[in-house]
């Protein structure tokens, strides 16, 4: 969606000026604990159905509690004990660190996590049994048991080494893409920019030429051209962080500019413009129509009479905002020159439009039979988000 500068609104996206570095060991937070404990829940539920239905399939039906606690107490100490190889997987990135490093680090946490995991079980077993009525704990010989664990959490460390791994790099290369699209953002943000300001001087230059040809011929006309030059200078110099305004703001910017035009053509210039109830209040790029109107005002001209009648009609077709500019000059014989050497109005029109909605939109010219030029702009239509009060 076009935002209020002229640009894609990139608000819901991370801010990666503020991304974690790489290696950064985060504290966990309760929800994390709790999702946890629901995980390492659920897998001892599933490991103790499998068990306890493998025994009933055998005639066995005495060992529920035993099996209970068994699966439960693995569960939850090899759940919680899978924070080891998180914290060394994230402290010692692959591709990032020696691999002799590595090797050593992870061969070290995963004797350590296993040893422990083992040692746990059996502490939890020792003190469950008694308690449930089963009499003491029998583990068995306990190293051949430290043997017979280890492999299982050989398989459940590289598991989630690997998963820390390939996450790692998911969200490293969606920071990347982040920071592309907000280098992208702030690139295009600043050429539209520099294509609406363009249109400043332009205008100024055009208006102080009129004014200066106005000052011995008809004074009081030179200085109202000032008077209405500076009104619209501020209006547009108050904008200027803003691509897209309500078509109302637009048209009040318009009629500033036509108040400095009719100072000079006094009655030869008429102007009439038609808006639609729901055309007033669709979001428009600022400086739309005044490139398009100075454009008729200088080559729209009757060329026996001089008179110069422009119509400037806006109203929505469907999900449009169709805007259109018609004199009745002598017509416009070669687009193309129009829009890449005929002047600055046009042609930064036609790019301001193109960087904002790409190929949703359409610019055209033609020449109606009863003469003259029509300039017409289809665009999405989108309500204004903050209307705002020209005075």
């Amino acid at each position: 969606m076009v935002g209020r500068d002229g640009v894609r609104d990139f608000a819901g996206l991370p801010d990666c000026d503020r991304r974690r570095p790489a290696g950064h060991l985060e504290i966990p937070s309760l929800q994390s604990a709790l999702v946890a404990f629901a995980f390492a829940t659920a897998i001892g539920l599933l490991l103790f159905q499998y068990r306890y239905l493998e025994d009933a399939a055998f005639g066995d039906y005495d060992e529920l509690a035993q099996r209970l606690i068994d699966e439960m107490t693995g569960a939850y100490a090899g759940v919680f004990l899978l924070a080891i190889p998180i914290v060394l997987a994230r402290r010692f990135l692959i591709g990032q660190a020696r691999w002799i490093v590595l090797a050593s680090v992870h061969a070290a946490g995963i004797l350590g996590m296993s040893i422990v995991h083992t040692s746990l079980n059996y502490a939890l077993r020792s003190a469950l049994y008694p308690a449930a009525g089963l009499g003491s704990y029998d583990y068995g010989y306990m190293p051949v048991r430290y043997l017979m664990e280890l492999p299982h959490d050989v398989i459940s460390y590289a598991i989630v080494v690997g998963f820390v791994h390939l996450f790692d790099l998911y969200r490293r290369s969606r920071d990347r893409e982040v920071d592309t699209a907000r280098l992208e953002a702030r690139l295009s943000q600043a050429q539209l920019q520099a294509l609406r300001l363009q249109i400043q001087p332009h205008f100024l230059f055009n208006a102080l030429n009129t004014i200066s040809s106005l000052v011995y011929e008809d004074s009081r006309a030179a200085d109202e051209m000032l008077a209405k030059l500076s009104e619209f200078l501020r209006l547009t110099l108050d904008g200027t962080a803003r691509q897209i305004v309500s078509m109302e703001e637009e048209i009040a910017f318009l009629d500033l500019y036509l108040d400095i035009m009719r100072a000079r053509f006094g009655d030869r210039l008429e102007v009439r413009i038609e808006l639609s109830e729901a055309a007033r209040g669709a979001a428009v790029p600022q400086l739309l129509l005044q490139p398009v109107v100075e454009n008729a005002v200088r080559h729209g001209a009757d060329p026996d009479s001089g008179a110069i009648r422009i119509d400037v009609r806006a109203y929505r077709k469907g999900d449009r905002l169709v805007v259109t500019v018609r004199d009745w000059g002598p017509g416009i014989r070669d687009v193309d020159a129009a829009l890449t050497g005929g002047g600055i109005g046009l042609a930064n029109t036609a790019d301001r439009l193109e960087r904002l909605f790409g190929n949703d939109h359409s610019l055209e010219f033609s020449s109606p039979a009863s003469g003259g030029l029509e300039v017409s702009v289809a665009l999405p239509f989108e309500e204004a988000q903050t209307p705002v009060s020209v005075a």
